[in-house]
């Protein structure tokens, strides 16, 4: 059992203390105290201390609980891009004593309906250029509370940002939250391990997206695995972190936070695609740490600046969300000096489960080993555990690993084992030395740049647009994003379609990585004989 730990250094423990803080708030807090000088956050060019960030997050954490009767265990959600304001009104949700719920800002107002009616949220903290988006269907959910956020809120730098949609008149500034919150007392929430912390929204293995039920004791115990298998140098406070990564993805956001216990200075990029504003953040700040996904590894290596950016501090670049390519490894390292060392998790483990351990200089094409306190299994069609060499769905129990999904008794039901291992619906291979390999999916999700997207929702889309009499939709291989989206479109009967009318379509409806990439068209849809339609057959076409 846990072979891999043979293959530990012998400075990573095999087993970690999940309460090692009583609270991701505890944790804050404790940083905040040891390192209240020290730069907690940077962005636009401007810093902000670790001091700074506990008396504005009091602010804001004192207005909720004061002016908006926030309780401890209420859901409220949070639609930011990376500035400052994101860990901000965060922190404040959390010191508050309540549940963030993590919303993507690019979302669609259906995704957006669907997430805030799933989770009850009332309440919702708000970047200003989402807000037509939430206008359009705030009536059809529970909200009642909204603030908006402009970009340069948080700080005194007058940043241009969009108006806030006019039918949201009774908006609260976050500005005012701010302001107003500074002259107001914040009672502690008491929090302990086993309160929750996030609902991070996935599709899980199967079905429509729903709510993982993350705990703070899952997160605090995420980010101390982490850091004994993948920092292992002695200067905490001088760690600098690229937070490139969406902080309302789950990856980025535990990764930060593992960040600011050791009081380290994190770089938000709110617009990574901007690759000149990224460069520009990054170039001369002395890195030492790079999370990122394949495709943003990619794009930094191919570009005609990337040689201005000082590696000579960078001791760890992670990879995860999606696989790494040994190409874009290499790339890397030529550029940087080192390999990306890959891991793998989900939003329902907090998110990591194995990493590749930092003392492996090479490129391993492995998720690498599991972290401490990590147990893995490998299982067949029935349940039981596979040999040494062979395939398996990838079932993980440990501290990191929810309770389960938010109202889905049937989910939980499926997603664990009768032992209460977790079901990932991924398939890998364990070599002799424990590094995991994942070799195939179990279920049909496409991976689009380290996010789900499930068939089932895109082909309910595209069936809605006028004129699709059928639709199927797959992953296939791309050089960029790991997968891309391909449909497959029955045309109804005399109807006029067009590649520019279902890509309209989507795109009113589906979030940016979940619009097709290619569209084909078939008289029929491959079919079992109970009228399933054969997506394996798809593939092979």
């Amino acid at each position: 059992m846990k072979s891999w730990l043979k293959t530990y250094d012998d400075c990573v423990p095999a087993e970690i203390n999940p309460d090692q803080y009583p609270s991701v708030v505890a944790l804050f807090e404790g940083a905040a105290r040891t390192y209240a000088d020290n730069v907690a956050y940077e962005c636009f060019g401007q810093t902000m201390s670790y001091g700074e960030v506990e008396a504005k997050s009091r602010a804001v954490a004192a207005y909720l609980q004061t002016k908006m009767g926030v309780k401890r265990g209420d859901r409220v959600a949070l639609m930011m891009p990376n500035t400052f304001a994101f860990p901000l009104a965060m922190l404040g949700i959390l010191r508050a004593g309540a549940v963030q719920v993590n919303v993507n800002p690019l979302y669609t107002a259906r995704e957006l309906e669907h997430q805030l009616i799933d989770s009850g949220a009332d309440k919702i903290l708000i970047y200003g250029g989402s807000t037509p988006v939430l206008a359009e269907i705030i009536g059809n959910t529970p909200v009642k509370t909204v603030v908006t956020i402009d970009l340069g809120d948080g700080t005194d730098l007058p940043i241009p940002s969009p108006s806030v949609d006019g039918r949201l008149s009774s908006a609260i500034p976050f500005a005012d939250v701010l302001t107003e919150g500074a002259g107001l007392d914040h009672i502690s929430a008491g929090l302990t391990g086993e309160d929750n912390i996030f609902f991070q929204y996935t599709g899980g293995t199967t079905g429509p997206s729903k709510g993982a039920v993350l705990s703070h004791r899952n997160v605090v115990a995420n980010l101390e695995q982490y850091k004994a298998m993948l920092y292992q140098a002695s200067r905490p406070s001088e760690e600098v972190m690229v937070c490139a990564l969406p902080l309302y993805h789950i990856f980025g956001l535990t990764l930060s936070l593992a960040y600011v216990s050791l009081g380290g200075r994190i770089i938000l990029i709110p617009n990574p695609r901007d690759m000149d504003s990224l460069i520009d953040a990054i170039k001369d700040a002395g890195i030492t740490v790079f999370p990122a996904v394949n495709t943003l590894f990619a794009g930094v290596t191919m570009h005609p600046r990337a040689k201005e950016i000082d590696f000579s501090r960078l001791t760890l670049s992670i990879g995860g969300g999606s696989a790494v390519i040994e190409t874009t490894s290499q790339n890397w390292k030529d550029l940087s000096g080192k390999h990306i060392s890959e891991g793998y998790g989900m939003s329902e483990t907090a998110p990591v489960l194995t990493a590749v351990p930092i003392d492996v200089a090479d490129f391993t094409g492995s998720c690498g080993l599991p972290l401490p306190s990590t147990d893995i299994i490998l299982l067949d069609e029935n349940d039981t555990e596979v040999p040494l060499g062979e395939r398996g769905e990838i079932c993980a129990k440990g501290p990191q690993v929810m309770a389960g999904y938010w109202n889905k008794p049937d989910a939980n039901a499926e997603s664990f084992t009768d032992q209460g291992f977790f079901r990932t619906g991924d398939i890998g291979v364990f070599d002799k030395a424990g590094f995991l390999r994942i070799v195939d999916r179990k279920k049909d999700m496409i991976n689009v740049s380290g996010f789900n997207v499930f068939p089932n929702e895109i082909e309910a889309v595209v069936t809605a647009c006028a004129g699709v009499a059928e639709c199927a939709c797959i992953g296939i291989p791309d050089d960029k994003t790991g997968e891309a989206v391909s449909v497959f479109v029955v045309k109804a009967p005399g109807a006029e379609l067009s590649d520019e009318m279902i890509m309209k379509h989507c795109r009113e409806n589906l979030t940016g990585y979940k619009v097709p990439r290619q569209i084909t068209y078939l008289e029929d849809l491959p079919k079992s004989n109970v009228g399933k339609i054969l997506r394996r057959e798809l593939r092979k076409a």
